[in-house]
């Protein structure tokens, strides 16, 4: 993704909750639909974007499915590895929360796919702009999870640097389509904007 202006502070109705491994940012993406489940006549759907490329990540998935199931019973789950923008357009309504979990994955297989080739700089500003415009257009809440991943030193390899700094831009541009950003640190929220829809 090339150089971007900056963004507008957001003013929808989503969330973006970033974290580092095990930071607890899906407990917590989850934790916002089981609040939302809790009135009737509400329903949410889980947007899950990995792929399982070998026998632990199969393992991974196969127990967070058994475990998402147990802590948030209503949650229903549609498996979207790419075309995440169709999936938020198609599932929005004012009355379902969308997860999204997670944008690094999601990341991951458009630049550095197991199979296929890697998208291109100008193929993903049009992936990034058309989730931001599903943001924007969104009927209900969405709430969307990632990794942070650039608070340490740069990376060695050219490839991850680029990873990095893809993941940081689409970041902010997510962000700016979210009224509410949150930052998880060692299972805390830590607030890092909490404006009015």
């Amino acid at each position: 993704m090339g150089e971007r202006r900056s963004h507008p502070k957001g003013s929808g109705t989503g969330e973006l909750i970033l974290g580092g491994q095990r930071s607890g940012k899906s407990r917590c993406a989850e934790s916002r639909a089981a609040d939302w489940l809790a009135l009737p006549g509400r329903s949410a759907v889980l947007l899950a974007t990995a792929l399982a490329g070998d026998d632990e990540m199969r393992s991974r998935i196969a127990r967070h499915r058994h475990d998402r199931a147990e802590r948030v019973p209503g949650l229903a789950t549609d498996e979207v590895p790419r075309e995440l923008a169709a999936a938020v357009r198609r599932h929005s309504e004012p009355d379902r929360m969308v997860l999204v979990d997670c944008l690094s994955l999601w990341l991951t297989n458009l630049r550095m796919p197991m199979q296929g080739a890697a998208v291109t700089d100008a193929e993903l500003d049009r992936h990034v702009a058309d989730l931001c415009e599903a943001l924007r257009s969104a009927r209900g809440p969405v709430v969307l999870v990632s990794n942070e991943i650039g608070l340490g030193l740069a990376p060695l390899g050219a490839e991850a640097r680029r990873f990095v700094d893809d993941l940081g831009r689409l970041h902010q541009a997510v962000a700016a389509q979210c009224a509410r950003v949150t930052l998880m640190v060692a299972g805390i929220e830590l607030p890092v904007r909490r404006a009015d829809p």
